[in-house]
């Protein structure tokens, strides 16, 4: 069996977004990519979750050829495909339709920060894709979310681990398929937390940027101090 390593650990995400509560039923997928073998690994399409086994994730070259699996790939792999092709830093995707975050992408409103919990994690507001055109909804639709995330993008900040698709959903990456899931679960969390924000002030403002700033680098960059390792730390 192929890529039995990442075959394991894209299940594991895709079973991290589940008990995060963060997809129904079959909604949501998580995919990661071998860069040396040039291969992805993502959820199959359609099958429960709790019914998934690492022999079911698909095996799909970047052009999203079958390479190994008797499943059909997940309906989203043309959006996964197009944002491993731009960024070679993302090693993971994850995609959901979770409550909060899905609300802020039908708004078409992206998600200021309006505190330091969200400082800690995105540096800057979580962003908002234009909408798609007619053409690109009846063209190659999945393929063309891609490149409305890619067109908002324009570069891949390190401190900008996921966006919002207008009218769509999130979707989240990181270097591997497990911290693509872990963002997925913070960004709903941030989602909630700015509606609960803006309900009860309806005229608050963004957080400062010297507190911003200081919330971020604390944890990321060369001069983080934050915690005991470059493993993955909670928000204090």
């Amino acid at each position: 069996m192929l890529l039995g390593n990442l075959r394991q650990q894209v299940l594991e995400a895709n079973l991290e977004l589940v008990r995060r509560g963060l997809v129904l039923y079959t909604f949501g997928n998580a995919s990661g990519i071998s860069r040396p073998d040039g291969l992805v690994v993502i959820k199959p399409s359609g099958v429960p979750y709790e019914n998934l086994k690492p022999d079911h994730m698909v095996v799909t070259d970047l052009e999203g050829k079958i390479v190994e699996g008797d499943l059909r790939p997940s309906s989203d792999l043309p959006t996964h495909l197009v944002l491993y092709k731009a960024f070679a830093t993302i090693g993971g995707v994850a995609h959901t339709h979770s409550e909060y975050a899905t609300a802020w992408a039908q708004a078409r409103r992206p998600i200021p920060c309006f505190g330091t919990t969200h400082g800690d994690y995105f540096h800057g507001p979580v962003p908002v894709t234009d909408i798609m055109t007619d053409d690109e909804i009846e063209g190659d639709y999945e393929k063309n979310t891609g490149d409305v995330i890619v067109r908002a993008l324009k570069t891949l900040d390190e401190g900008l681990p996921g966006i919002l698709v207008a009218n769509h959903g999130p979707f989240t990456w990181g270097p591997d398929a497990v911290e693509a899931a872990h963002n997925a679960a913070i960004l709903e969390s941030l989602a909630r937390m700015a509606y609960f924000t803006t309900t009860l002030n309806q005229t608050v403002q963004p957080i400062g940027r010297a507190l911003h700033d200081k919330h971020y680098f604390r944890k990321h960059g060369k001069n983080a101090y934050y915690g005991q390792s470059k493993e993955r730390n909670g928000a204090c």
